[in-house]
């Protein structure tokens, strides 16, 4: 292939406003164009890359015979988190009540709330009994693996 042909080629791509080009001749000829950012090494970089965590910045003693200033206390209970990605709720409709609220005694197998996937409603029941101490995450909003939805104690 012909210098004056790729040029030709990326004359074209610019005329047509395209970011990728791909063409293989008869003769075994392989051309691959692409304009701006290549995405899927940057999706590469970003899911290899390890991201240390940020340290918080370390505490001075006092020097004065001042006490010390109270620890904060970690939330009470265990989490409920997310088992898939989709779209959390408190309740199966909008006009009947939630599912559990603040303060509720739950017993395994209790649905909690629902997670919607891909059209599909999920029930998420509980894998242990106890009273929920927090509902961390806003009803009708997305959530991901992982996420925290309640915690129980």
């Amino acid at each position: 292939m012909e210098l004056d042909q790729i040029r030709k080629i990326v004359e074209l791509m610019q005329e047509h406003e395209l970011s990728y080009f791909d063409m293989t001749t008869a003769d075994g000829v392989h051309l691959r164009l692409k304009k701006g950012a290549d995405l899927d090494a940057l999706r590469g970089a970003l899911s290899a890359a390890s991201f240390a965590p940020v340290s918080a910045p370390t505490a001075v003693a006092p020097s004065s015979g001042s006490a010390p200033a109270p620890a904060v206390a970690a939330p009470a209970g265990s989490e409920i988190t997310s088992p898939m990605v989709g779209t959390f709720y408190r309740k199966a409709s909008p006009d009947v009540p939630e599912f559990v609220k603040v303060g509720d005694a739950v017993s395994v197998g209790q649905t909690l709330c629902i997670i919607e996937a891909m059209k599909v409603m999920n029930e998420i029941k509980a894998e242990k009994s106890g009273t929920i101490t927090a509902v961390v995450a806003e009803d009708a909003t997305p959530v991901q693996y992982g996420d925290v939805l309640f915690r129980i104690a």
